[in-house]
């Protein structure tokens, strides 16, 4: 009984990405995106801790993830298992996002 309990969930589970799995994607690279522009400007060019820079963000960002490398002056935005994006400071330019594959 309990198997086919499993299994009925396992299936609900890949019909809700099946039909909200594009959705959810999309949304996930939006918000990394401007999570880790938004940061990254917060920290390299406001000077603030990271942690300080989440106030920035909008309502409905508290899956996101943050993580800097100092060296680089980066600052990566993880939606867990989804998508992630870094942004990196760079003189003249301010915050740039890293290329991505579409």
């Amino acid at each position: 009984m309990l198997g086919w309990v499993a299994l009925l969930i396992v299936l609900a589970l890949g019909a809700a990405w099946a039909v909200y799995g594009k959705t959810v994607s999309d949304f996930a690279v939006t918000g990394t995106s401007y999570g880790a522009r938004v940061a990254c400007s917060c920290r390299y060019i406001g000077g603030r801790s990271l942690g300080d820079c989440r106030k920035d963000f909008e309502d409905g960002m508290e899956l996101i993830r943050l993580s800097e490398d100092p060296e680089a002056k980066s600052v990566t935005a993880t939606f867990p298992l989804v998508s992630s994006q870094t942004a990196t400071y760079r003189k003249g330019y301010g915050c740039v996002l890293e290329e991505w594959e579409n």
